[in-house]
């Protein structure tokens, strides 16, 4: 389903850089909370990896969380994400700042979210993605919606494709 143009090979390749939500994205969602209150959550290496090959391949990363988390913030410290925003449930701004910060504009933003507080960045952004699982109206609103669920390498999916959009292409899509 696509909210405006068809996601062509050109839409990726533009992309400068990913950001994204982190609970129901980087996870499943779920966070386990002990009696001490500390917190764990579940993130996929294979989205760790794909993360490390996007920033490789010259793509700014950024994590956008409506929720404080001391787990997130080592999975970030762990992975070099130094685009780190936790707390704050305004994505729109959030994404808007990133993207004043860097010079860059909103078509070359990839933005990735699975709840209401993501729809405006999702808009914003060149490229609107979400998982299977995300609620209905954001993925009737997603350019992409990915084939892995939240915390499960749907992440990494979307990482895949971005690098090999901007790999010299031998024809056909990323």
């Amino acid at each position: 389903m696509t909210r405006g143009p068809a996601v062509t090979p050109e839409r990726w390749a533009a992309v400068a850089l990913f950001a994204m939500d982190v609970d129901g994205i980087l996870t499943d969602g779920r966070v386990l909370v002990s009696s001490d209150g500390s917190e764990s959550k579940f993130f996929s290496v294979l989205d760790g990896l794909g993360l490390a090959r996007a920033r490789r391949a010259g793509i700014e990363i950024a994590w956008i969380s409506g929720r404080a988390s001391d787990a997130t913030t080592r999975r970030a410290a762990e992975l070099g994400i130094s685009r780190l925003i936790q707390g704050r449930n305004e994505k729109e701004t959030c994404l808007r700042e990133i993207l004043t910060e860097t010079g860059l504009k909103p078509e070359q933003a990839c933005y990735m979210g699975d709840d209401l507080i993501d729809l405006a960045a999702m808009r914003l952004a060149g490229i609107g993605v979400t998982v299977p699982e995300a609620a209905k109206n954001i993925r009737a609103e997603a350019d992409w919606i990915t084939t892995r669920s939240g915390g499960f390498g749907a992440v990494r999916e979307v990482c895949d494709l971005l690098v090999a959009a901007r790999a010299p292409r031998k024809g056909g899509a990323p």
